[in-house]
């Protein structure tokens, strides 16, 4: 009936256990099953630094991959992916139910206050709907934020001992498996490498082949 609007209910910590949990097994499957493209879009990038054409396209690349290094080939880097993805879903999810809860459920009645004090002034009308999706968004880019380490090593396992120059010395070092890969790049302080949008880092010390 109109008039009797009700405010809907805030999630419970547990209706959003629930949710990201079955949100973890989906995307983790998901993962699971696109994990071998994954690897293959990265080999077939590499490849460019040699100018080579051992992967010239998908079934080719499917067939090299399991001559060569059999099943377990197309889950190269895999463990470190999806521990991110797991990681960076919980993050998320968490972050932004605590801010949805603690945050926005307890300042919006301050909020309507301060519209209906200035109610002669222009106000952007701001949902609450609006806010979470805001707070949704905002709480994803941190947590990738974070994870981004797991991904870089994900992608360096990929390319790892693959058969390409570039995933061989001088251009990369060799990696006996993710977390000496991971080891590494905390000695070198490259943990981050790669993510800026715009500033690029060479650590201090390195030789690079120039041809």
């Amino acid at each position: 009936q109109p008039g009797n609007s009700k405010k809907e209910p805030a999630s419970s910590l547990e209706q959003v256990l629930k949710e990201t949990s079955r949100e973890m097994v989906a995307r983790s499957a998901a993962t699971l099953v696109t994990h071998p493209f994954h690897v293959i879009t990265l080999r077939c990038m590499v490849q460019f630094i040699g100018r080579e054409t051992k992967y010239s396209g998908t079934l080719s690349a499917f067939a090299t991959i399991y001559r060569e290094e059999g099943i377990l080939g197309f889950f190269a880097g895999l463990v470190p992916r999806l521990l991110g993805d797991i990681l960076s879903l919980w993050l998320c999810n968490m972050l932004a139910y605590l801010i949805n809860t603690y945050v926005l459920e307890n300042g919006g009645t301050r909020v309507s206050l301060l519209r209906a004090r200035a109610s002669g002034a222009f106000l952007p009308q701001v949902s609450m709907a609006e806010m979470k999706s805001y707070s949704q968004a905002v709480t994803g880019f941190f947590a990738s934020m974070l994870t981004y380490p797991f991904g870089l090593v994900s992608n360096l396992m990929a390319v790892n001992n693959c058969g390409l120059a570039g995933g061989l010395l001088p251009y990369a070092p060799s990696y006996s498996s993710w977390l000496d890969c991971w080891s590494q790049l905390h000695k070198e302080g490259n943990m981050s490498r790669g993510n800026s949008l715009f500033f690029r880092k060479v650590p201090a010390g390195k030789r690079y082949v120039w041809e």
